[in-house]
């Protein structure tokens, strides 16, 4: 027998965006239903952000037994247990999960339906033997991998990030497609335990990112034995488990025992009948407006689906965006030049902003680019972790655009993230004084840089000086 439901909101999808938007309107008096077919916590916590950091951690712990020779530390060549690591990032989930269950939400006061939800009309959506009807939807269903047309790909055994979790023993040889950064992550971290690896990239691999930064990377993913073929297009396709043969356009080709498909990510909006809801969508996803809001008011659209980025921690703010909106009915806009993003391989890749390239188009002479290295640094000397560097790019004393490779690159760019939703100044990082040995301190010196020329090479400064030096007691 169906069940009627009537909301003031109903959430599609369990994920960050859309269970931080049930848990905020809920607290706030409103009453949510939150839909979900899958499990909670969505792809972040099932199969994206937190099993690959947990992988790429044992990876690290690998790695270190190969590395302490610089420290006076015996070279050992580890005994990676692969399915022992997997475990690990099965815990890993296991220990966060509850912070996303069922249960909690419904002791916030959220309605939770599990259930495929499908739109029947502008205000009703129907959820396994319920139909919703609520004031405004919030669509929150995410991407998937993105499986290219390969010839033959379609009778190879293949993995992608979301079934990937599943293996228990080691592949004795990864083929990757795809040379972003969810492909590089699992590269080396499956390199580190163990396995033999080829990327295979059709454009330039981490071609998102700046050129020089992206070089830096990729040349320690050689050397760490991470073979990456970039400009070569898959042809083809075959082979079985174990046994699996790639070809590229020109003939060439690679064999391994396992195939990771990693080209990308698609929204997940066919399910949903958003035809009956009166919602359009474009190739990124679903058309939102600076509100978020779809080409039906009633419906907003956040994170990976409203195609402005594929970010777990854009989906939160997002959220944000729509509880203010659609809860508090305050004028809340989304802005996205103030969005991070991280590429947690070793050293890591972090980004705000414009690129240079970027930069150099909007901002022409206009633009000055700063650079810090980490040689320069003495805690990255301390720890032999020397390699990378800050860059800024500055227009009128403010940063509009920051990258940094290196260690803990992700963490690095947090004041810079800050600096570019407030507006700072880059004589805030000036001004700032850090604890000494940091690798912060490379932020500084690279916001630092912009002065020494205004104070070290103008004339007037010279003069005043030497006036203050001989006249003044």
């Amino acid at each position: 027998m169906t069940e009627r439901i009537k909301a003031d909101i109903c959430v599609i999808g369990a994920g960050s965006g859309g269970l931080s938007v049930a848990a905020g309107a809920a607290q706030m008096g409103a009453r949510a239903v939150l839909v979900e077919g899958a499990e909670m916590g969505g792809d972040c916590l099932n199969t994206g952000c937190v099993p690959s950091k947990a992988l790429l951690a044992a990876a690290s712990a690998a790695e270190a037994q190969r590395s302490g020779a610089r420290f006076g530390v015996t070279r050992v060549e580890p005994q990676a247990d692969y399915a022992a690591a997997m475990e690990h990032v099965a815990a890993t989930i296991a220990a966060i999960a509850p912070h996303d269950s069922q249960e909690r939400f419904e002791s916030l006061g959220v309605r939770v339906i599990r259930a495929w939800g499908r739109f029947t009309s502008p205000s009703d959506l129907a959820a396994g033997d319920a139909v919703i009807t609520a004031r405004r939807f919030v669509i929150a269903t995410g991407s998937r991998p993105f499986v290219p047309p390969i010839p033959g790909l379609e009778t190879v055994p293949y993995l992608t990030n979301e079934t990937l979790w599943s293996l228990r023993e080691r592949p004795a040889r990864l083929l990757v497609i795809g040379g972003g950064p969810i492909g590089m992550e699992l590269a080396q971290a499956h390199r580190r335990l163990g396995c033999e690896v080829t990327v295979i990239e059709a454009a330039t691999a981490l071609n998102r990112e700046d050129p020089e930064l992206a070089a830096i990377l990729l040349d320690r993913l050689r050397a760490e034995g991470v073979e990456i073929v970039a400009g070569a297009k898959v042809a083809s396709v075959t082979g079985q488990g174990g046994a699996i043969r790639v070809e590229v356009e020109g003939g060439r080709t690679f064999e391994g025992t396992h195939l990771l498909v990693a080209a990308g990510r698609v929204p997940n909006t066919e399910s949903l009948n958003l035809d009956a809801a009166g919602v359009e969508t474009n190739k990124s996803g679903i058309r939102t407006d600076a509100r978020l809001r779809t080409t039906n008011r009633r419906i907003y659209a956040i994170g990976d689906v409203a195609g402005r980025g594929q970010f777990t921690h854009l989906a939160g703010y997002h959220a944000g965006v729509v509880v203010r909106s659609a809860v508090l009915g305050l004028p809340a806009r989304a802005r996205h030049d103030h969005i991070p993003r991280a590429t947690y391989t070793d050293p890591e890749l972090a980004h705000v902003g414009l690129t240079e390239a970027e930069a150099r188009k909007r901002h022409g002479d206009k633009l000055t680019v700063l650079r810090a290295p980490l040689s320069a640094n003495d805690r990255a000397q301390a720890t032999a972790r020397t390699e990378g560097m800050v860059k800024v790019m500055a227009v009128g004393g403010r940063p509009v655009g920051v990258s940094i490779v290196g260690t803990e690159a992700g963490e690095l760019i947090a004041p810079w993230a800050l600096a570019m939703a407030n507006g700072l100044k880059l004589s805030a990082f000036a001004n700032t004084v850090l604890p000494y040995p940091t690798l912060s301190e490379a932020s500084k010196r690279a916001a630092s840089t912009y002065f020494t020329p205004k104070l070290f090479d103008n004339p007037w400064v010279k003069r005043v000086v030497g006036f203050v030096q001989r006249f003044i007691p």
